[in-house]
């Protein structure tokens, strides 16, 4: 009976060493999908991203904070926080959707409640014309889908800097929300030539959440009447096409992909702005174009990795217009008259004239830190010429991401130095002074 038992055990081993090695290995599970066929072409997708900031700024001269006054600020928030759902239903259809909240740190709130209501950034549903290629995708919805600039489109999960070039998301939170715009769009890669062409809705200026501009003899954007947005978009890839699944252009393939582009975009809005002087009041078509070179590519059999960006902007809203922004403001008030720049760390970021903006980054061999991933420094450049100013708008940043696990997990360090204006006796605005701030950012994303 025991040589039985023996025999019956080392059989049923035997058994299941060969049905182990018979039986299809797990593949490991590196995204948040759900395949909808064997093959994976119909599938839905989730992700979520977390930008965590930690943060000293030294604030602009007269700044305060909930009256107090304040040569320089320290403050945590979270920069960005977006969930994104999407899929490819069948060979036609495609949805995209992502939910989410951006720049909350300790001042937020809305109509005095810090329990700040997260929003829709995009919703739209797309047709694929042609199912075995991507010459032509119709859509419509909330969406970032326009012109310009690829950075007027980023995929911040992959930003290079810790911040894209805000300025040309160029009417956020104006007549848009967050940069999307309630929209009917084409895209698609006819060849080398990615486009996307789009009519936007905008939004009315008074009912962005915040005052409305008073009118005057410098443009602001008009509250009487309504019309329609129109741009477009056009890349040119020399070497490698970039991804076409959504409508987000990525920052920095980290040397995965060999990418070299030449981009032209632009958006149009007539009687956009309005500007007011006595009884005369005349109205402004918005015009934006600009031109770009965009290198990704890895050098050296990939052991480091280029990423570089230049380009041209001409933004016109209209004689003298002229915007004062700061990332997640850490500040909320001022005792100065004749600051032009703002409180807290606010500058003249949008206006109408000519901008230039540059960055480039190198990532370092990917062994660098063993198992705890490489470096990628970065530094990137911004000079405006307005209308309305008498000097040039500079702002300088530099850094380094410690890519942990690529995007997946990075900690960033960013120097920011930007200017402060000063408007004169004689009305002119000077650049008088610079201010320097400097921040930590951990992201996750997955």
């Amino acid at each position: 009976m025991k040589h039985v038992l023996l025999s019956i055990l080392a059989a049923t081993t035997v058994a299941a060493q060969l049905s182990a090695q018979d039986a299809p290995q797990k593949k490991a599970i590196n995204e948040l999908r759900l395949d909808l066929t064997e093959d994976g072409s119909k599938y839905i997708k989730a992700t979520l991203l977390n930008q965590t900031w930690v943060r000293w700024n030294q604030s602009n001269p007269g700044t305060t904070v909930n009256g107090d006054p304040k040569d320089n600020t320290f403050d945590i928030g979270l920069r960005r926080t977006r969930m994104q759902l999407y899929g490819q239903l069948s060979d036609h259809t495609f949805f995209y959707a992502q939910f989410g909240m951006n720049n909350f740190n300790f001042l937020s709130q809305n109509a005095g409640n810090r329990k700040l209501q997260p929003f829709f950034h995009d919703v739209l549903g797309e047709y694929k014309v042609f199912k075995d290629n991507d010459k032509l995708k119709i859509g419509g919805g909330l969406t970032i889908v326009t012109g310009l600039s690829r950075f007027t489109q980023p995929s911040i999960s992959s930003i290079l800097t810790t911040d894209v070039p805000v300025f040309l998301q160029s009417t956020v939170d104006q007549t848009d929300e967050f940069a999307r715009k309630l929209a009917v769009y084409a895209r698609g890669q006819v060849g080398k030539i990615d486009y996307r062409v789009a009519i936007s809705d905008p939004f009315p200026i008074q009912t962005n959440g915040q005052a409305v501009p008073t009118p005057g003899a410098d443009a602001t954007f008009t509250t009487f009447g309504h019309s329609y947005q129109y741009s477009g978009m056009f890349i040119y890839n020399i070497l490698d096409k970039e991804p076409h699944t959504t409508p987000y252009l990525a920052g920095t393939y980290l040397g995965e992909k060999k990418i070299l582009n030449i981009e032209a975009g632009a958006i149009y809005h007539p009687n956009a702005t309005w500007t007011v002087i006595g009884a005369d009041t005349a109205f402004h078509n918005m015009l934006h174009y600009g031109l770009a070179v965009y290198a990704d590519m890895p050098l050296q059999n990939n052991k480091y990795a280029l990423s570089a960006y230049a380009g041209y902007f001409f933004t016109d809203y209209g004689p003298n217009y002229l915007r004062n922004s700061g990332q997640m403001n850490p500040a909320n008030g001022t005792t100065s008259t004749t600051l032009a720049s703002g409180f807290g760390n606010s500058y003249p970021m949008f206006g109408t004239g000519s901008n230039i903006y540059m960055q480039a980054g190198l990532r370092l061999p990917n062994d660098l830190l063993g198992d705890a991933g490489t470096l990628l420094p970065y530094v990137s450049y911004r000079t405006s010429s307005f209308d309305k100013l008498d000097d040039p708008m500079s702002v300088y940043d530099a850094g380094v991401n410690w890519l942990i696990d690529k995007h997946r997990s990075k900690i960033s360090l960013n120097y920011q130095l930007r200017p402060v204006f000063r408007r004169q006796t004689n009305g002119d605005i000077t650049h008088t002074v610079n201010a320097s701030s400097a921040w930590v950012q951990y992201q996750v994303y997955f």
